[in-house]
C-alpha cells in the first residue's frame, strides 16, 4: 500500500530541524565532539527537594492510580499562590486554573477546544512552532504577524485584524519570546487587552520563560484590568525549576477558556502522574533560592557566549531574558540562509544551532543558540566558531556558495 496522504499531516511542513539533527547524529556516531546549542533542553538537575518529594510520594501505592486531568487541588492552589506573590494577581483555583502536561500540550489542546475549521488565528513570526501548528492541526487558517526589534506589534495585530476574513478568533502572544528573547512591558499588555476587548478576540499568552530574566522581572498579562475577560496564560515548570522531562505546566485566566480546556483534556488524559504533581506543588510552595541559582547560571552562560562571539567577530545582541540568544547570521553568510549556515557551522565547527527558518520565514536571517552547555563547553564553542570565521576570513566557501 502506498503511503496514505492524511489531510492534517499534509498541512504540516517538513521539519526544518530534521536535517541538522540528522547531521548531528551522524557526526557523533563518527566520534566528533559536537557542542549542541540547538535544542532548548535544560541540562541542570532538578533541585533536590523536588526530587525528594517525588520519591517520597511515589512510595505510597495510593498515588499510583489515575490522577486528576485538571490537576490535583493542592497544585492548583499552589499555582494560585504563585500568581499572588509574583504578579499580585488573584486566581480561583477551581475555575481559573488548569494543570497541563507542559505548556505545549495545553496550547495544543486549547486550540482543539476553541477552533473551528477555517477560523483565523494571528500568530507572531518567528515563534515557537506549537503556537502556529497547534492551530493548524485544529484546522485553523494562520495569519503570521512579523515580530522583532522596531516592529509595532499592536499596529501589526490591528492591520491583520482589519484585513482578515473571517475576523480573527485569537492572537498568540509570547513574552519573553522563544526564539527571539524579546520582552515586553505592562503597557504593551494594556494595549493588547484593550484591543482584544474592543474586537472580541481571545489573547493566548505564553510566559514559559517568565522566571529566566536578567533585568526587570517580566509581567503577566493577567495583571491588566479587564484581562480576565479575554486572556488565558500558559506556563511551565520546565525552565523555572529545570524540570523539562517532568512535563508539568498550567493554564490560568479566563474561566470560559479554562473550562473549555478542562473539558477537552477530560477526554484525552488523566493528568500528570500524581507524584509529579505533588513534587510540582513542593516546587512552587518551597524555597525559591533554587530559581535564583538557575537564573544566575543562565546569566553566566549568556555572558560567556555573547561576549565571546562578539569578540570572535560574530556580533549578536545580549538577551534580556530566556535561555536563548537570537543571533543574526554573520554578514558574509547571509545568502546561505539559516539552514545552510547551521549545516556549515556543524560540519566545520562542530557547533549545532537551531536554524531560524524553523520558527517561521521571518526567522531565516537568524539562528537560535540555546544556553544548555556549561561555561567550559561554551568557551570551546566560541573558540570553534572563531577558528571557523578566521579560516574563511568571513567568506563563504566557494563550494557552498556555488
Amino acid at each position: 500500500m502506498r503511503d496514505p496522504d492524511f489531510h492534517r499531516i499534509r498541512r504540516l511542513p517538513p521539519y526544518v530541524f530534521a536535517e541538522v539533527n540528522d547531521m548531528k547524529a551522524k557526526a557523533r556516531a563518527a566520534g566528533r565532539d559536537v557542542i549542541d546549542l540547538g535544542m532548548g533542553n535544560p541540562d541542570g538537575a532538578t533541585p533536590q527537594h523536588i526530587v525528594d518529594k517525588l520519591t517520597e510520594t511515589v512510595k505510597n501505592p495510593k498515588t499510583h492510580r489515575y490522577s486528576a486531568s485538571r490537576g490535583i487541588p493542592g497544585l492548583r492552589r499552589a499555582l494560585a499562590n504563585y500568581y499572588g506573590r509574583r504578579f499580585g494577581v488573584k486566581l480561583d483555583p477551581e475555575t481559573e486554573i488548569c494543570t497541563t502536561l507542559g505548556s505545549k500540550e495545553g496550547l495544543a489542546n486549547l486550540a482543539q477546544a476553541i477552533t473551528a475549521p477555517g477560523d483565523t488565528i494571528l500568530v507572531p513570526n518567528p515563534s515557537y512552532p506549537i503556537h502556529a501548528f497547534g492551530f493548524i492541526i485544529a484546522g485553523a487558517a494562520i495569519r503570521h504577524i512579523p515580530i522583532g526589534p522596531g516592529v509595532d506589534l499592536i499596529r501589526e495585530i490591528a492591520h491583520a485584524t482589519q484585513h482578515s476574513v473571517p475576523p480573527p478568533t485569537a492572537v498568540v502572544l509570547n513574552f519573553p519570546a522563544n526564539p527571539t528573547a524579546q520582552v515586553c512591558d505592562l503597557d504593551f499588555y494594556k494595549e493588547a487587552v484593550a484591543f482584544a476587548r474592543r474586537h472580541e478576540i481571545w489573547l493566548l499568552s505564553d510566559i514559559a520563560y517568565a522566571e529566566i530574566y536578567f533585568g526587570e522581572p517580566p509581567p503577566s498579562i493577567l495583571q491588566v484590568e479587564g484581562a480576565f475577560d479575554v486572556a488565558v496564560e500558559f506556563s511551565s515548570l520546565s525552565k523555572t525549576y529545570s524540570m523539562p522531562g517532568w512535563r508539568i505546566g498550567f493554564a490560568a485566566g479566563n474561566r470560559h477558556l479554562i473550562k473549555a480546556l478542562t473539558r477537552i483534556k477530560s477526554y484525552l488524559d488523566y493528568g500528570a502522574f500524581t507524584p509529579v504533581q505533588v513534587a510540582a506543588t513542593a516546587a512552587l510552595n518551597g524555597p525559591q533560592d533554587c530559581v535564583d541559582d538557575i537564573r544566575a547560571r543562565y546569566k553566566r552562560r549568556r555572558d560567556v557566549l555573547v561576549e565571546g562571539l562578539n569578540a570572535a567577530g560574530w556580533p549578536l545582541p545580549s538577551p534580556d531574558a530566556t535561555m536563548f540568544a537570537w543571533a543574526p547570521l554573520p554578514p558574509a553568510f547571509r545568502d546561505l540562509g539559516s539552514l545552510g549556515f547551521a549545516k556549515l557551522l556543524l560540519r566545520e565547527a562542530n557547533v549545532a544551532v537551531a536554524p531560524g527558518l524553523g520558527f517561521g520565514e521571518h526567522g531565516d536571517g537568524f539562528v537560535r543558540l540555546a544556553l544548555v552547555e556549561n561555561e567550559h563547553r561554551l568557551r570551546q564553542a566560541v573558540r570553534n566558531v572563531k577558528a571557523f570565521l578566521q579560516r574563511h576570513d568571513n567568506r563563504v566557501p566557494e563550494e557552498v556558495a556555488s
